[in-house]
């Protein structure tokens, strides 16, 4: 299938296949559910996505370093060594890094704002320091980085059928949402790296603080109060998914299949984690595989559908894709979305 991607995407140099190829990887080991969606889309933007989300992926496992043999000093040299790669590559539109160099053929190709990168990057270098929030806005300043700007990158490589500018606050919200429920899934685990990704005053009119989350994790006992928390965040999320949804049909006919099945598979985690009476800080809480199952196919007739209609050709982006990316274009480019970066923040929650 990756070999299919690729000529389907016109990438022939052999270093930039082997760089998708490598993205794609990242992918498939991590993002299984976000990866099982991907397979719905047109399979010439297949790489793109790769490219942005395996680059998103090498991130953010060097700020949480499962192998936990990293000391902080070492992760932080690796991310301000990867922000350093990432800065000269945009400037010069190559690199020897093969993430960063289809982060950066994917960029030129569909022109995306270069201050999403550099959003996400400091978002990534907060995360070594950063290891709680006190109000939802706080947590709503440090997703536009690490999952705001995500949604905003895909946004051309998925296409609209309206203004781009219009679906761009949907997209951002769809990020943050599959944020919030990921953060949600993981407390236990998080807590386990020394992070909570809760908001501090959501929880604290709950009585609930770092020490009771704590206390819960160690001894494997619940708490009425962590549940009504809980089930507060799963509300606030669910309000985001609200915001995002109506950004679905905005997108290219023939990619609303692959995001509306990320966007019902990502929710139902809310869901997982309600069946399961809100033990997030004891488990994960999983998609059942038939459901997983049932949502793919949905997805997969409705992607069907849209390719024997005739789907669109998304806004902006190149007839060409240019191997080795570099040249005036991309030097000199100035974009026309670059009002996107002064992107309202999400309201806080009430």
């Amino acid at each position: 299938m990756t070999r299919r991607e690729l000529d389907a995407a016109g990438i022939d140099e052999p270093a930039l296949r082997a760089a998708y190829t490598h993205c794609r990887r990242l992918n498939a080991r991590h993002g299984k559910t976000y990866f099982l969606a991907t397979r719905l889309l047109p399979v010439s933007r297949r790489p793109a996505v790769h490219a942005l989300y395996g680059f998103a992926r090498w991130a953010d496992d060097i700020v949480d370093d499962l192998s936990g043999n990293a000391t902080r000093a070492q992760r932080d040299r690796a991310l301000h060594t990867l922000r350093d790669r990432l800065d000269t590559a945009l400037r010069t539109g190559r690199s020897e890094e093969p993430v960063v160099q289809a982060l950066v053929h994917t960029a030129v190709r569909y022109d995306i704002d270069h201050s999403y990168f550099v959003d996400f990057m400091a978002s990534m270098l907060s995360d070594l320091d950063v290891t709680d929030y006190p109000t939802y806005e706080h947590l709503a300043a440090y997703m536009h980085g690490s999952a705001a700007v995500i949604g905003l990158q895909m946004l051309p490589v998925l296409g609209t059928v309206t203004p781009r500018e219009e679906a761009a606050p949907h997209a951002a919200a769809l990020g943050v949402a599959f944020q919030l429920t990921n953060f949600l899934r993981d407390v236990g685990e998080d807590l386990d790296r020394g992070r909570v990704y809760l908001p501090a005053d959501l929880l604290a009119a709950h009585g609930v603080d770092r020490e009771l989350l704590l206390w819960s994790r160690r001894s494997g006992r619940d708490d009425p109060r962590i549940r009504a928390a809980v089930l507060d965040v799963v509300a606030l999320t669910q309000d985001v998914y609200r915001q995002a949804e109506p950004g679905l049909d905005m997108l290219d006919p023939v990619t609303r299949p692959c995001m509306r099945t990320a966007f019902t598979l990502y929710r139902d985690i809310l869901g997982a984690i309600e069946a399961d009476g809100f033990q997030v800080v004891h488990r994960r809480s999983v998609v059942p595989r038939r459901r997983r199952a049932a949502v793919a196919l949905a997805g997969a007739i409705r992607m069907a559908t849209a390719r024997r209609a005739g789907g669109g050709h998304p806004r902006g982006l190149r007839d060409t894709a240019p191997d080795a990316p570099g040249g005036e274009p991309f030097l000199h480019r100035q974009s026309a979305l670059r009002q996107e970066k002064e992107l309202p923040r999400l309201p806080p929650h009430p």
